[in-house]
């Protein structure tokens, strides 16, 4: 969602070197020869960057396996790892990857099961004008050439400050904090560095069979940097179903050279007639507009097999949503014209084309107001503004299995009025904003986000913000998800009063959750964040918010994070928070901090390799000598929770960072 920048403490803010800016590769020196190959395991399979042994359970289950370039067999350059805003690394999965600087320098993966299909996420640099470039990248399986890919910086880098520009020499914006010094160095925050690709290798290959990445003689890119390889066995395409109407017998082209919307427009309206199925067979639908759906059925052959892809187009005169462009989706009428139901969305891609964040512009790939039992699945959404974005008043949904990834804001964000939804086992990836959001924002009709569920989701690198975040409302839960890797002003896991949001009530429930590497630098602010930070911004936080049976692994500053701005910090508290059976293992400085006033209580909270006192509770600043905010320990909490150092009122405004050692299993 669209993200303000931090009011601050005026006095405190420190200043962000220039060495934050600097991104690795930007220019590259070739070596004179290629370093020998490191030797590793035949085939390391992560989840997030981690033993899949350490996040079992958490997170979605999906139809492809994780395997991470630094892990793999090279003759490139390991980068990190690290994790300052504005460098390569710190986008990595992982935090960590591999650069290529030469031809004839490889990544090789070995096979850990039989694959017919991958999904690389790489980065290459962007023109000196801003617009992209494209470069070759050789794919060789055992030893033979296989494919050659094309990879692009066409989706990646942004600039400047929020909402960003394609143009490298863009200056901050006037009135906008920063903590950087003028002049800025150019380009100025550099960001949104990686993009990814799919490719179906022609035939499946087996277990043990080596897939090496190589840079071909005389490519462009004057580097290339390898992240992540997903590996998959793709099933053959589903057969059309009984009782559907194929598009093609509309005039639906599948080569994708003449605009299929109209086929599609056609086939979707006498399918509702016939009350049957909309089939879009195998092929590449051209689609540059909103296809709007309301009670039909619109079922691909698998997101691997039927694309729509389209551009985004100018519109003569902004449409009514203030859209300023066009671009390839399928809408629920909104909500204002009555909403959509009994809608099923289901097994086909969305390839759009979106370069640029415009707030106002509807260029996301599912949208408008869908309910009444509806459900979207099996998606893979590509290159959207937002993979679905959804404007209530609206009620009954399931979202489930879906991969959205690349996507210039939110991966999905659940606005204004909406209830009984559950999102479920998707896969979100490279977000620009917010990975997974509810965004309860208030209303003149009253109407509150209430009783919906984020559940066993992975949301990895978001570039922005944060993995999963709440914006108000009532009853809503997130549960059982795996998220990695925030880059900054944001982490893992929020709730804020934020954004113009209606008040927190009944019970807010972050339960059987792990984080991994949340907690990172707020450039801003010039804080650490916590792995879960809840921010009383606009009203108090009084409902009750429950964090249990979580696991918070490698946060770069603090696990649990409670705050406040400055110029409201004696207006708004944060009370009625309890966490309970909760795993810490690595902080890079606090277990808790609080820089509010209010209250919250801890059972079973088990906490090793920190590297500060346990609490630091600074609470509004005024150092009466009982801070505002009262840490509650109640029973079964492990660690030096009661160290003079650690004690409820101790309070260190910034304490260095200890980087903890990687995860282990907890014994």
């Amino acid at each position: 969602m669209s993200q303000l920048l931090f009011r601050r403490r005026p006095v405190v803010i420190g200043t962000v070197v220039g060495a934050l800016l600097a991104v690795p590769g930007l220019s590259a020196a070739a070596t004179s020869s290629h370093p020998p190959p490191q030797p590793t395991p035949a085939a390391v399979v992560t989840r997030a960057g981690l033993d899949p042994a350490l996040v079992q359970g958490r997170g979605a289950t999906v139809p492809f396996v994780e395997q991470e370039a630094e892990n793999a067999v090279t003759t490139g350059e390991k980068l990190g790892p690290g994790r300052d805003a504005y460098t390569l690394p710190a986008e990595a999965s992982g935090r960590t990857a591999v650069r290529l600087n030469q031809a004839g320098q490889y990544v090789e993966f070995t096979l850990s099961q039989p694959a017919n299909a991958l999904t690389l996420r790489y980065s290459i640099p962007d023109t000196a004008s801003g617009g992209g470039l494209r470069s070759p990248l050789d794919v060789l399986v055992n030893g033979k050439r296989t494919k050659t890919m094309t990879l692009t910086s066409e989706y990646a880098w942004l600039y400047g400050m929020y909402p960003f520009s394609n143009d490298p020499n863009v200056d901050p914006i006037p009135g906008w904090w920063k903590p950087e010094p003028d002049p800025v160095a150019k380009p100025f925050r550099p960001n949104h560095f990686y993009d990814e690709q799919r490719l179906l290798l022609g035939k499946t290959y087996k277990a043990g069979d080596k897939v090496r990445f190589q840079l071909p003689a005389g490519a462009p890119a004057a580097w290339t940097v390898l992240d992540v390889a997903d590996f998959e066995l793709v099933a053959a395409p589903l057969r059309q179903p009984k009782k559907s109407l194929d598009v093609r017998l509309f005039g639906a082209d599948p080569t994708g050279q003449r605009d299929a919307a109209p086929a599609i427009d056609k086939t979707i309206a006498v399918a509702k007639k016939l009350g049957w199925t909309v089939f879009i067979p195998p092929g590449t639908y051209q689609v540059n507009r909103h296809i709007v759906v309301d009670k039909v059925t619109v079922q691909g052959a698998g997101n691997w097999w039927t694309i729509i892809k389209g551009k985004v187009l100018p519109l003569a005169e902004p449409a009514p949503d203030k859209s300023v462009h066009s671009a390839p989706g399928f809408y629920g009428k909104y909500a204002d014209a009555g909403g959509s139901t009994k809608v099923h969305l289901s097994d086909f891609a969305i390839e759009s084309d979106v370069r640029e964040r415009i707030d106002t512009d509807q260029v996301n790939g599912i949208g408008g107001a869908i309910g009444g039992g509806s459900t979207i699945q099996n998606l893979y959404l590509h290159h959207t503004k937002v993979g679905i974005w959804l404007d209530g008043p609206m009620s009954g949904l399931l979202i489930r299995n879906n991969i959205i990834t690349d996507a210039v804001a939110d991966g999905m964000n659940l606005h204004l009025g909406v209830s009984n939804v559950r999102a479920t086992n998707n896969f979100v990836r490279n977000s620009g904003d917010d990975g997974l959001a509810m965004w309860s924002e208030a209303n003149a009709a009253g109407l509150v986000n209430h009783d919906n569920v984020y559940d066993h989701n992975t949301v990895q690198t978001p570039v922005l913000a944060n993995n999963i975040a709440i914006y108000g409302g009532r009853d809503n839960a997130v549960t059982d998800n795996l998220v990695a890797d925030p880059i900054r002003e944001g982490s893992t896991l929020h709730a804020g009063s934020r954004f113009g949001s209606t008040p927190f009530e009944g019970t807010l429930s972050f339960a059987r959750n792990t984080t991994v590497r949340g907690g990172p630098r707020d450039l801003n602010w010039d804080l650490g964040l916590g792995a879960i930070w809840l921010y009383a911004l606009q009203s108090n936080m009084s409902g009750k918010i429950e964090v249990t049976d979580s696991s918070f692994l490698d946060s770069t500053y603090n696990a649990f994070m409670f705050v406040v701005d400055w110029p409201v910090k004696d207006d708004y508290t944060l009370t009625n928070v309890a966490f309970r059976n909760i795993k810490v293992d690595g902080t890079g400085t606090n277990v808790v901090n609080a820089r509010v006033g209010g209250w919250a209580t801890f059972d079973n909270v088990d906490a090793r390799n920190v590297g500060a006192p346990f609490v630091n509770n600074c609470g509004t600043f005024h150092f009466t000598g009982t801070p505002e905010f009262d840490v509650r320990l109640g029973t079964g909490n492990d660690g030096n929770w009661t160290t003079d150092a650690g004690a409820p009122g101790h309070c260190e405004d910034r304490p260095p960072v200890v980087p903890p050692p990687a995860p282990s299993p907890w014994n």
